[in-house]
């Protein structure tokens, strides 16, 4: 019997996988659990759908990633701290100060968890974050620390 996976199945298929099982396996302990789905011509069609749809949604965030680095590609963003005498600033300057600065000065919403930085800002200066966009998809920014 052919039968759809609608969940990974150890040692079987994995989810949306269409294989042929034999009947006894299939009706008593795959479609009984839940884990599969007899493979007529509507689940099928389904199944084709599904794909499709996971695949647009795929294209659709590559491109608006690809969007999005290309806008903050090799851009420089200023942020403005206070600091003690010696120059060393109060706390540091967090993903978090960047994301909000790339939001207000270009537009561009980026979660802070997707930038990283080489090293802790603690001081002034020049540093550089590379934002991880989507898979393969990522933007090297520098980021400017002055006196607030």
């Amino acid at each position: 019997m052919k039968v759809i996976f609608t969940q990974d199945v150890k040692g079987s298929g994995k989810k949306g996988e269409i294989k042929n099982v034999s009947d006894g396996y299939a009706r008593n302990f795959l479609i009984t659990k839940g884990l599969a789905v007899e493979a007529t011509p509507k689940n099928l069609s389904d199944l084709e759908g599904k794909q499709a749809s996971a695949q647009h949604k795929i294209d659709v965030d590559t491109a608006e990633a690809k969007k999005t680095a290309d806008i903050l590609n090799d851009k420089k963003i200023v942020i403005k701290a206070k600091a003690g005498s010696s120059g060393k600033l109060f706390g540091a300057v967090t993903s978090a100060q960047i994301a909000d600065e790339i939001a207000a000065q270009y537009g561009q919403k980026v979660e802070k968890k997707k930038i990283s930085l080489k090293s802790e800002i603690k001081n002034f200066g020049e540093y550089e974050a590379e934002i991880k966009l989507y898979t393969g998809i990522s933007a090297k920014m520098k980021v400017e620390v002055t006196e607030a």
